[in-house]
């Protein structure tokens, strides 16, 4: 049996504390790559089995000068209300 999986994934929006110079910009790609699986095992496990894997609705504020993630306002209101305090305590506050 076959089956076909699409995966969509979440936004990030950079705050820098200014505008970003090469070492910045590598920083974030490199965090990137470390936050994204980190996030959708979070997703995942929190929204259970039955979510397909499009995460397009999430976005995340990625904050450069306070060295923290967190669900970005973006984020559908009903989202934000059942994930924000435990993704601040598990991902939020350690990400950077």
């Amino acid at each position: 049996m076959t089956s076909s999986i699409k995966t969509v994934f979440v936004t990030f929006n950079w705050i820098h504390p200014g505008a970003p110079d090469p070492d910045s910009e590598k920083r974030a790609i490199e965090l990137e790559y470390q936050l994204r699986p980190r996030i959708v095992r979070f997703l995942m496990d929190r929204l259970g089995p039955e979510y397909l894997g499009d995460f397009t609705d999430f976005h995340f504020d990625v904050d450069m000068i306070r060295r923290e993630v967190r669900l970005s306002d973006k984020t559908p209101a009903a989202y934000l209300t059942v994930l924000a305090c435990d993704f601040m305590q598990e991902i939020g506050m350690n990400c950077c």
